[in-house]
């Protein structure tokens, strides 16, 4: 159900690299040669030695590559103002995770991404996608990573082999990632409250407090807190260290402001010190 009703943004939005004179009709200096035009509007200024690279080269590659690797799969798309874009590829085969008794189910996760504003790398992790709330887990290391430079050398986008990346992963992060997942399951939360505070303490994500004089818990703090005590998924009765990592995580990709990157940084960083509570 959750897997039919993924985010479908179009990402093929006409895009080119002009010299910044054709535009402005004023030279320019060294080192600022050129704009990145962006379904018509001018999103990046850059040199002479950058390579533009189109979503539809980089993202058509990537999802080349799943096939050639006959990996099955779902996709998500998200367009940021036609400035960011990710394609995330939801993994299905025998290898899922779940917990709760194979209800929570969780799933491996490619996310492939590409900017024209220069925001975000060119890229490709591994991570995790929870299907009970649609959102990514970036908690799979760095070295199951790859990038790609703007550079006029590299637009050919030589890319690794998906499926000996993805056996790679299976092999040393997937499962050792998963038990600690289920090994948060087994945490129960018995202060809800005081969880969220401290985790905020901890992270600085935002703000527990509403200000200086009021030490209520601001909206977001509450928002978080209504999340773990209203998790979707009824078959967790009690609150538990799993439940409350999902509903920072939630926060974090659909109320927060942040970049791509940043998102997978502070996702990977609320892991660690909730795992570190087990």
């Amino acid at each position: 159900m959750y897997l039919n009703n993924l985010q479908q943004d179009e990402i093929f939005v006409p895009s080119e690299m002009k010299t910044l004179e054709s535009i402005t009709g004023i030279q320019s200096r060294r080192g600022l040669e050129n704009v990145i035009v962006s379904n018509g509007k001018v999103v990046n200024v850059v040199s002479n030695s950058y390579g533009h690279i189109p979503n539809e080269l980089f993202f058509r590659k990537a999802e080349q590559l799943l096939m050639d690797a006959n990996l099955k799969y779902h996709k998500r798309t998200i367009n940021r103002n036609d400035r960011s874009f990710i394609t995330d590829f939801i993994i299905e085969d025998d290898n899922q995770f779940s917990l709760k008794n194979g209800q929570d189910k969780i799933l491996p996760m490619l996310r492939f991404k590409n900017s024209y504003d220069g925001s975000e790398k060119t890229s490709g992790h591994f991570g995790f996608y929870r299907e009970v709330c649609t959102n990514g887990l970036h908690v799979a290391q760095a070295e199951i990573a790859f990038s790609i430079k703007h550079s006029k050398n590299n637009t050919d986008l030589i890319m690794p082999k998906l499926n000996l990346l993805f056996e790679k992963f299976l092999n040393n992060e997937y499962y050792e990632i998963a038990s600690k997942f289920k090994e948060m399951e087994e945490i129960e939360l018995i202060n809800t409250k005081a969880f969220v505070k401290d985790i905020l303490e901890k992270t600085k994500l935002f703000r527990y407090e509403c200000s200086d004089k009021n030490d209520d818990p601001s909206k977001k703090s509450r928002e978080v807190i209504e999340l773990i005590n209203d998790e979707p998924f009824p078959s967790y009765s009690k609150p538990n260290l799993w439940v409350g990592y999902n509903a920072f995580n939630w926060m974090l990709h659909n109320t927060l402001k942040k970049s791509f990157s940043q998102q997978e940084k502070l996702d990977k960083m609320l892991f660690d010190e909730i795992y570190a509570m087990v």
